[in-house]
């Protein structure tokens, strides 16, 4: 699972990185690659081993759309600090 994991990681990490050499707009740190490099990672291993150990559907799906929000709840709040901790971004 992890094989296919990290290359998708690094695909989408690929993103900002081409963003940053054509716009101003997009000014990530090497920190900031690692923590969505560390939080892509755990939420796809996170629902790889859903897809391995959760075999009833509803379950499955209920499971992996928590994940998904989860992921987006603390990439809002790294970002833009939607809910105004002191982990929030500039």
């Amino acid at each position: 699972m992890m094989i296919i994991i990290l290359p998708i990681a690094v695909l989408l990490l690929l993103i900002p990185l081409i963003a940053m050499q054509f716009t101003n707009d997009v000014n990530w740190a090497l920190f900031d690659f690692i923590i969505m490099g560390i939080l892509l990672t755990m939420t796809g291993l996170s629902i790889g081993t859903i897809f391995k150990k959760v075999k009833n559907y509803k379950y499955r799906k209920i499971l992996i759309v928590m994940i998904l929000l989860i992921f987006l709840l603390i990439w809002a709040e790294l970002a833009v600090g939607l809910f105004g901790t002191s982990f929030a971004g500039n």
